[in-house]
């Protein structure tokens, strides 16, 4: 079973490149991030002719937004806020595995919670979100975390540790907040898993980069983590760069596992 992770950065606007992205890939099971449409809007027939017949979302006008489209039956389908009323999870049950799809706040311009009240946001939704698998899931359980986390938490998931140390998505306060996350829960890093910490995976790069193959300052931002029943399952990680050459693209490319 094929998953993936995408943050689409406007669900109705790049329909036509979630259809490519079908065709070429083939995923069961897709999570949306910045789907930017509110749920009276949301393309369910448009996705069905895509190929995915089941969908959970949750959305709203112009920001934030979730949602996991799959080929095989949706149960026991819910979101959180963790923080505020923002719309950034939705999870459902597929098959015996629960998956939970998150977009993690940017966090802003300044990482300093006393003037930047975006970055607080940020720290303390992903501290919730720790609080709340610790409290209301299991270990044993079979879990997929997925979603844009707007965190690059490794020294070779960015182009440049040395420089983006003090950038938003890249301090050490946010990279020990999600490493924390990961390993309160015993979670697996599945680009990790397969990829040595040696070598640079990046999963965005900026719009401001006009030439962003020459350039190649990218970051690790989109993430696919299962928890430790699911480990022996892990097959192999995909990372569609071609995707961010598309027409009109995401600033993010897809990624996703095999189980």
């Amino acid at each position: 079973m094929k998953i993936a992770t995408w943050n689409i950065n406007s669900l109705r606007l790049r329909l036509d490149l979630l259809s490519v992205f079908a065709k070429i890939s083939n995923p069961d099971i897709i999570c949306l991030q910045e789907t930017k449409t509110p749920d009276e809007l949301f393309p369910q027939d448009e996705i069905k002719q895509i190929g995915y017949k089941y969908m959970a979302f949750k959305g709203e006008k112009s920001y934030n937004g979730v949602a996991i489209l799959s080929k095989h039956p949706i149960d026991n389908i819910f979101a959180s806020s963790f923080y505020n009323d923002d719309k950034r999870h939705i999870s459902a049950k597929i098959r015996d595995i629960e998956i939970h799809n998150f977009y993690v706040p940017a966090g802003g311009d300044e990482p300093d919670i006393k003037i930047n009240p975006k970055f607080k946001h940020k720290l303390e939704y992903i501290k919730s979100v720790q609080n709340w698998f610790l409290t209301n899931r299991n270990k044993n359980d079979k879990i997929i975390l997925a979603g844009d986390l707007n965190i690059a938490p490794h020294a070779n998931d960015v182009w440049s540790t040395t420089q983006l140390k003090n950038v938003v998505s890249h301090t050490p306060i946010e990279r020990e907040l999600l490493i924390n996350l990961q390993r309160s829960f015993e979670f697996i890093d599945s680009a990790r898993f397969f990829t040595s910490m040696e070598e640079k995976l990046y999963s965005w790069w900026s719009y401001r980069n006009r030439d962003w193959k020459k350039s190649n300052r990218g970051r690790r931002l989109d993430h696919i983590w299962v928890s430790q029943p699911l480990k022996s399952h892990l097959k192999n990680t995909t990372t569609l760069k071609e995707a961010r050459d598309w027409v009109r693209p995401s600033d993010h490319v897809p990624f996703m596992i095999e189980l």
